[in-house]
């Protein structure tokens, strides 16, 4: 299901705002899961649901990056159940495609890039094409499919949930209207943040 973007941050959002929400409705509508009554609106009814496989599927950039956050954020906070019962997982489309002649090699991080540099290219930059993916719309069909959608080849992390109060914690200080704290966590690990240039 294709969405227009970002999604709505429910975390700062009230909560007739968040189901008034085109985006969020059409989620609740896709999975055909439904919210209880005003009483217990939080009680997520699952009879109807039509997946037990649902991956998220975001750019490998870092707007891809932001709106996968917001997306976990709204599982976290309405259908925990689903992540509870290992259904919600992230796809990881690759950073990088290394090509020398007919040889080609997929690469999602820095080190398989250079490692592959070496293989292809000998260690030389110049000697291969690279192509850096900023988002699934530069990848044509073929290559999104070969990388990202197939069964037998694609790479889905599943969401899961180790400790239940320290996600709450994260969302909220992340995702929340608080800015100092949010601040001090982003200070605090700055040096283990991969910069995408």
């Amino acid at each position: 299901m294709p969405l227009r973007g970002k999604i709505l941050n429910v975390e700062k959002a009230m909560q007739h705002k968040i189901f008034e929400n085109e985006e969020i409705k059409n989620i609740f509508t896709a999975l055909g899961v439904s919210l209880g009554t005003e009483e217990d609106s939080k009680e997520l009814n699952l009879e109807k649901l039509r997946y037990h496989k649902i991956v998220i599927m975001c750019d490998a950039d870092v707007d891809g990056s932001h709106i996968e956050t917001l997306i976990m954020t709204f599982f976290f906070r309405y259908m925990t159940e689903l992540i509870n019962r290992g259904y919600l997982y992230i796809a990881t489309p690759p950073l990088y495609l290394i090509k020398k002649g007919k040889a080609q090699q997929y690469c999602w991080s820095e080190e398989e890039r250079n490692a592959a540099v070496e293989e292809l290219g000998k260690g030389k930059d110049g000697s291969v094409g690279i192509q850096r993916y900023k988002g699934l719309g530069e990848m044509n069909a073929e290559q999104l499919w070969d990388t990202t959608m197939d069964p037998e080849q694609r790479t889905l992390r599943q969401v899961t949930i180790d400790s239940a109060a320290e996600a709450d914690h994260i969302f909220s200080m992340l995702m929340g209207d608080e800015v100092p704290p949010r601040r001090e966590f982003i200070e605090k690990h700055a040096k283990y943040a991969r910069i995408d240039v």
